[in-house]
């Protein structure tokens, strides 16, 4: 029974050994951290025109553009065309509606 006892400890140690390393290997990696991504957008509404300050600080091109919602139901929403903003680039978007605007927001897209 002491034989049995000693040769349960050896096993033990060696599994305690050799576990982490198989199991840690096993394990799915983690992806790294997604980039920052997204360029940095300042919208200014004056009367019934909105416009978008945008600079892109980050390495992925980002395709902006400017969407304008009008106060009035008869006035028609304005979407401008997209812009893509390069690395350390800048753009200016442009909007209106006939009267006053309700809400004004830039869209940010990943270019591959």
């Amino acid at each position: 029974m002491r034989t049995t006892w000693c040769y349960a400890s050896v096993l033990g140690a060696l599994a305690a050994l050799f576990l982490p390393a198989s199991t840690a290997a096993s394990l799915p990696r983690e992806d790294p951290a997604p980039r920052p991504f997204g360029a940095a957008c300042d919208v200014v509404v004056d009367g019934s025109r909105a416009t978008a300050y945008c600079r892109n600080p980050y390495l992925d091109t980002d395709r902006v553009q400017l969407h304008v919602e009008c106060q009035m139901w008869w006035d028609l929403d304005a979407d401008s065309r997209p812009v893509d903003v390069a690395p350390t680039a800048y753009a200016t978007l442009t909007e209106r509606c006939w009267k006053e605007i309700a809400g004004a927001w830039v869209s940010h897209v990943r270019v591959p």
